[in-house]
């Protein structure tokens, strides 16, 4: 697909444009009025600008495709297939706009120091750009084994002419795509799911795993049992039979492999069985070895899925200890909790490419249910490169 911006003094004259150049097939994506800026933007008219989009194979049918027009302010971007979306192309149009406004003063400052001298040229305007994209993403905790990654993946795939727009539309592509589709609960094709909550004390599993509750039970009205095997923390078993309660459905608190297997059978006519365990060091061999154990003893007995619940303020070293010691026990997704108490949000990106595992949920405060949601790709990539 390509993808390209036209002006026009109105919206029809846009369209115009935009068919003169790609052909009557074109699908217009967006129309926005684009207003003059700039000491002299009193006397200038203002623009009306589309977004227009067209099939390669149907531009190469459309005979009067000029490819000498220059008269245009074009962006092309190269859409993977799987991601022709409008949120997409609505993220890039927005330009992410504080990163662009910082872009944008930052190289003002940079001509008026060195106008009196030589010209900026538009290269060094490339330089510049590039290196506030990987400074940026190290200001958000990106780990910079993955921040040099994306930036050389980027300089290596800007070929010819580029454009600060194509490079930032290249970019936040890259990025939603290392992130991936959220993976989130599914039914069972046959009996119960049995979904496990795994994780380090402290992180909110508990909470969490209540929250899901909520909505699989309430907003999804699918029949929920709860098993608690968190039995070194009293008040995590009163937190969740509180909840339990309140949501009118059954919680079974358990001790041992064997419970797990009478709970399925307890609980047949139920969709899902949502399992709280006990947060272990990833250091102690013995606790890594029950959980292995209670995680995997209904294999072949029922579906699971297995959720590794992490807190996005912990520290990168330290995740990557968590994560790998529980690598070696079972697959996980990742859910990510306490959103909210952190102002960078690196970690997960730097924890979905140490683990390759999908991305699920994430929380944002203490509120049962509603402090809970499916992970926003879009909207942490734009965080990351310096959006609001």
């Amino acid at each position: 697909m390509i993808i390209k911006k036209y002006q026009g003094k109105n919206e029809t004259e846009a369209i115009n444009n935009a068919k003169e150049e790609l052909g009557k097939s074109v699908v217009i994506l967006n129309v926005k009025e684009s207003r003059p800026t700039g000491f002299l933007r009193f006397f200038k008219s203002k623009v009306v600008e589309v977004t227009a989009a067209i099939e390669e194979g149907n531009q190469r049918r459309e005979s009067n495709y000029k490819r000498e027009n220059s008269r245009f302010r074009d962006t092309v971007v190269e859409l993977p297939a799987d991601r022709k979306n409008t949120n997409t192309e609505k993220a890039i149009e927005e330009k992410l706009d504080s990163l662009q406004n910082l872009l944008e003063n930052q190289l003002r400052q940079e001509k008026d120091e060195t106008m009196a001298q030589k010209p900026v040229k538009e290269k060094n305007e490339i330089v510049m750009f590039m290196q506030m994209l990987y400074n940026t993403l190290i200001d958000n905790e990106v780990n910079e084994k993955y921040a040099n990654e994306i930036v050389n993946e980027i300089e290596k795939n800007s070929k010819g002419k580029v454009t600060i727009d194509s490079i930032l539309g290249n970019i936040y592509q890259k990025l939603v795509l290392k992130f991936g589709e959220p993976n989130l609960i599914t039914p069972a094709e046959n009996g119960p799911k049995l979904v496990y909550l795994i994780g380090p004390t402290g992180v909110g599993k508990t909470t969490t795993i209540a929250k899901i509750a909520s909505k699989l039970h309430i907003d999804s009205k699918k029949s929920i049992a709860l098993l608690t095997a968190d039995t070194y923390r009293i008040a995590a078993t009163d937190q969740l039979r509180t909840y339990a309660n309140i949501l009118g459905v059954p919680l079974k608190v358990i001790f041992s492999e064997n419970e797990i297997l009478e709970a399925i059978e307890e609980f047949h006519d139920y969709e899902y069985i949502l399992v709280d365990t006990a947060g272990h060091s990833p250091h102690n061999e013995e606790q890594k070895n029950d959980m292995k154990k209670f995680i995997h003893c209904a294999d072949g007995k029922a579906e699971k899925e297995v959720y590794l619940v992490l807190s996005a303020t912990t520290k990168y070293r330290d995740l990557v200890q968590i994560v790998n010691s529980y690598s070696n026990i079972v697959d996980y997704k990742l859910i990510f909790t306490k959103t909210d108490e952190t102002m960078t949000l690196g970690n997960i990106l730097n924890i979905k490419l140490h683990t390759k595992a999908d991305l699920s949920y994430i929380t944002c405060g203490q509120s049962v249910p509603d402090d809970i949601e499916v992970i926003n790709v879009q909207k942490i990539v734009k965080q990351l490169l310096g959006g609001n």
